[in-house]
């Protein structure tokens, strides 16, 4: 068998529009912290690929329009809905009197493995990304429903939060999707 690639045309991929007005991932990100700029339109672009609900950027994290978000973000900002929000400590207690489960991802004592996370079809979820070097702050982990961590089997601490959020979100995906959302 021959393989083609596809073109850009043949994606059969939604507008703006109708990303704005489909059912969405039961699935929020929001981002502590996170300096980079490209990292930050990487998640954007995720969450476009992944329909998710929206995105919080907090305390540091740049707000779009900006040239280095747009580079990575490729569109992205246009179509999935954003808010910005000084504290994230204000965000997580906003979510959770909405009723979703937060959770931060990180590395932390009895923190759940990805793989050992399971979802359940009722529930609508938030997951939390921090600072490249810092990670999520510890008030926020500590108010957190549960802390999810990433199992990572080398020499290094931490993957980039472009890759953890890639990771994730993907697993989360699947792991909705299988009930149906």
């Amino acid at each position: 068998m021959k393989y083609r690639k596809l073109k850009n045309s043949e994606l059969d991929r939604i507008s703006p529009e109708a990303f704005k007005v489909s059912e969405k991932t039961p699935l929020i990100i929001v981002l502590d912290n996170i300096r980079s700029l490209n990292n930050i339109g990487s998640v954007f672009r995720t969450a476009d690929a992944f329909l998710i609900e929206k995105v919080y950027l907090c305390g540091i994290t740049a707000k779009p329009p900006h040239k280095d978000i747009h580079k990575t973000a490729l569109g992205a900002t246009d179509s999935v809905t954003w808010e910005y929000t000084e504290s994230t400590e204000a965000v997580v207690e906003k979510l959770k009197s909405e009723g979703v489960f937060v959770a931060s991802i990180e590395q932390a004592e009895v923190a759940i493995q990805l793989q050992d996370f399971t979802v359940q079809k009722a529930l609508k979820y938030a997951v939390i990304f921090g600072n490249e070097v810092k990670g999520v702050q510890q008030t926020v982990v500590s108010s957190s429903d549960a802390v999810i961590e990433i199992p990572q089997y080398g020499t290094k601490h931490s993957l980039n939060i472009s890759v953890s959020c890639g990771v994730v979100i993907w697993d989360l995906f699947c792991k909705l999707s299988s009930l149906g959302k």
